[in-house]
């Protein structure tokens, strides 16, 4: 069973300087918030931990989540002014949160694990962040991604004791697994645009470890309102793993990762688009200059990001990568020294995207939270 990467590492300390000057898909629910203002200037923000996911539903309204250097959970805030920590349940133990969804100022959910080796949910009513039972099946279990659509429709997956795939959903009272799914393997992350319309993308098989290639292949699966079921990705099998996925409609979405993956996530990138038929594998920026691939984002057909673990190249130092509706393209990006790995990316329209990651130019690790205008990324 994978781990999210940054509960893999020895925890790290973040400070994230923004400079703004000027992406998970968008769904309807978040549609109907979505303002077209580019946030103002914002004060330095500083933090001790790491941040992995991000979400968004304004420009005034975005959640970014992880672990702080203490090995507790970890969210932040941004009010359209200014990012600030925002108090987080207590838990004992070593805990994180890997994904975060929102739909609108009242209503997020961010996941992961906790302490005791059980799945983490947390939701945001507007005013404070609570725990929410959730299943947990085994003696270890851990969730990777969330997405929602509404106040009664939300979906969280991860995997479960002994390497198996779990999908979780909230039906506006309870969470519940979902029956007849337990593939051996992982999912990574998930998409909703409507009650009926949602995406699961994760890998198959073993991912391997210690510098050992496992045996594992990209897995996706879509519900149609009634079911879960598996939908060819058009690989061949072999080192393969999605760890990131967004749709804007029933006819467009994204699903990234890697192939040749190793346990950390290093191997060539991988994009595959879905056109409201088939999945089809998509070109990665041509030469190559990323490692893996771990969030996407789409507001709308011609418009997508992807971010990750760069490999090195001209105008590509912190992993972002843009689609303009022909092509994907390396974007030049704030780099603060280092290799900077990018864990994820949220966007509400062609003027605003989040992405958010770490960097290894010093130690102990710093962290950075980059921001697009809809002219550059700072």
């Amino acid at each position: 069973m994978r781990i999210p990467q940054l509960a893999t590492r020895s925890i790290r300390t973040l400070t994230v300087p923004l400079l703004l000057a000027g992406v998970a898909g968008i769904t309807p629910a978040t549609a109907a918030a979505t303002q077209t203002r580019s946030p103002g200037p914002a004060a330095s923000f500083t933090i001790n931990g790491a941040l992995s996911g991000v979400a968004a539903t304004s420009a005034g309204n975005a959640w970014a989540v992880g672990s702080d250097g203490n090995g507790k959970t970890l969210i932040v805030h941004w009010n359209g002014t200014a990012w600030t920590r925002v108090p987080s349940p207590s838990l004992s133990g070593f805990a994180s949160l890997s994904g975060v969804a929102a739909t609108s100022a009242t209503n997020a959910w961010a996941v992961g694990f906790g302490g005791n080796g059980k799945t983490l949910i947390v939701h945001w009513n507007g005013t404070a962040w609570t725990r929410v039972p959730s299943p947990s099946p085994g003696t270890f279990a851990t969730l990777s991604g969330v997405a929602a659509t509404s106040a009664t429709n939300a979906w969280a997956v991860g995997s479960a004791f002994r390497g198996k795939t779990l999908i979780l959903h909230w039906n506006g009272t309870v969470w519940s697994q979902v029956p007849n799914l337990s593939l051996k393997g992982a999912f990574q992350a998930v998409a909703a645009i409507s009650a009926r319309d949602a995406w699961a993308v994760g890998y198959t098989g073993s991912p391997g470890g210690a510098g050992i290639p496992g045996n594992n292949s990209p897995l996706i699966m879509h519900w149609n309102g009634v079911a879960w079921k598996q939908v060819p990705t058009h690989l061949a099998p072999g080192l393969g793993n999605l760890r990131g996925v967004a749709a804007t409609t029933a006819g467009n979405a994204w699903a990234v990762g890697c192939t040749g993956c190793l346990a950390e996530g290093a191997g060539d990138p991988l994009i595959e688009r879905w056109n409201g038929t088939a999945w089809k594998q998509v070109p990665a920026p041509s030469p190559v200059s990323l490692a893996g691939l771990y969030g996407v984002a789409a507001t709308s057909p011609a418009k997508a990001w992807a971010v990750g673990t760069p490999s090195g190249g001209p105008g590509h130092t912190t992993g972002i990568v843009g689609w303009n509706g022909t092509a994907w393209n390396p974007v030049p990006s704030p780099n603060p020294g280092g290799q900077v790995h990018v864990m994820g990316v949220a966007a509400t329209s062609a003027r605003n995207a989040w992405a958010v990651g770490e960097t290894e130019a010093t130690t102990p690790f710093k962290g950075v939270i980059s921001h697009w205008n809809g002219t550059a990324w700072n």
